[in-house]
């Protein structure tokens, strides 16, 4: 009667390793959760001796500190709390418009610099050698002097176009303005910025679950669609107008704002710039020859046969770039722009609480980073060659 072995010395030092791979992975967990275990009750026993209180309760206080621009209506009485969340419309306001800039003025630098053109193309590489060479915070600085310095006063204020105007204190632009009693005009700006973002987050997620999250944000915005008819607010368009000393009413883009905006701008379309050049050069000249034979011109080469191809190079770096954006907008504190690093700067200030202000940067930074991430590797997939 024959029996067969279901084992040997082979799977018996398979068996002893898988073993010994899993107790080693356990070892490094248990030493990560003692070590995070030590630094907790350090730090905690570091506060209390200090006489610091430890907890959220701090957000519910009243912040007394101005924010001098914001997205979201904000007075100097409003809580802790409302103050993050002001500084935070203000950082997404900062990252995407310093994403879509940053992304046009690229693909131009690129371009140019692979003009035939010897003085664009020479033009191009200066302006990319000069602004990736500078630190940041330099280049901040400058534009920073150069908008308070090169602007003329309020009283002698360029007006360009009608309702615009621009002076060393700022810009002022006609703004949209939502009118009646500041808590349900507050949580109607919260539901329609609460849909928008769970109707961004959709396109990232499988069907099925993607269904879910355009439910909550139709439901965000029916709330908000509720609120105005039931309170009856009113929105109109408020231009600025000169009184005094000031200019009242309107949208003013500080000069804060501007300098951030024009300093990360130019900073981040270099390497912009420099990632979408690589990935068209990447793509095999043949491929500029056949579009080419076929009539079409080198700028229908260029979209419709050299860019899908290019895509797939140029999104991975970009997904990097477009999160060293976000990351940078903390350099906010040096020219004062109100983000939310300077909120959580004059929150510790206020109250002292550092650790629970730094948790707070730290997961809403995380927080945007990983959906950047994730947005830009469903487009990437969109771009992949189809594999079996």
């Amino acid at each position: 009667m024959n029996t067969r072995r279901t084992g040997g010395p082979a799977a018996l030092r398979w068996s002893r390793a898988k073993w010994r791979n899993a107790l080693l992975q356990v070892l490094i967990l248990a030493a990560a959760i003692a070590g995070a275990l030590w630094l907790a009750r350090n730090t905690a026993a570091n506060l209390d001796e200090r006489g610091i209180a430890v907890g959220w309760g701090f957000l519910s206080r009243p912040g007394y500190f101005p924010i001098s621009q914001s997205v979201l209506p904000y007075s100097a009485s409003d809580t802790i709390g409302w103050a993050f969340a002001v500084g935070l419309a203000n950082t997404l306001l900062m990252s995407v418009l310093i994403v879509v800039l940053s992304t046009v003025l690229g693909f131009a630098l690129a371009l140019a610099r692979r003009s035939s053109k010897v003085l664009v193309a020479g033009l191009a590489a200066a302006v990319v050698d000069v602004l990736r060479n500078t630190p940041v915070i330099v280049q901040l600085l400058f534009w920073y002097s150069l908008v308070t310095l090169g602007l003329p006063d309020i009283h002698r204020a360029l007006h360009p176009i009608a309702g615009v105007f621009l002076s060393n204190r700022g810009v002022y632009l006609p703004a949209l303005k939502i009118d009646g009693p500041a808590v349900p005009v507050r949580l109607v700006w919260l539901g329609l910025a609460a849909g928008a973002l769970l109707a961004g987050s959709a396109s990232i997620l499988r069907p099925g679950r993607r269904r879910i999250l355009l439910y909550a944000a139709a439901l965000a915005w029916a709330i908000a669609a509720l609120i105005w008819a039931t309170v009856g607010l009113s929105v109109g368009l408020r231009p600025p107008r000169l009184e005094h000393v000031n200019f009242i009413g309107g949208l003013q883009l500080s000069p804060e704002f501007a300098a951030m905006a024009l300093g990360l701008v130019l900073y981040s379309s270099v390497y912009v710039g420099e990632i979408i050049r690589g990935g068209i050069e990447a793509v095999p000249k043949g491929q500029w020859e056949a579009g080419l034979s076929l009539g079409l011109t080198r700028s229908q080469t260029l979209r419709l046969l050299i860019l899908p191809q290019a895509f797939r190079t140029i999104i991975p770096p970009l997904t990097s770039q477009y999160i060293n954006v976000v990351k940078n907008t903390t350099l906010a504190l040096v020219v004062g722009y109100p983000d939310i690093s300077f909120v959580a700067a004059s929150a510790i200030s206020e109250t002292g609480q550092a650790v629970e202000c730094v948790v707070i940067l730290m997961a809403v930074f995380l927080l945007i980073s990983l959906l950047a991430a994730a947005g830009m590797n469903t487009l990437n997939r969109k771009f992949a060659l189809p594999s079996r």
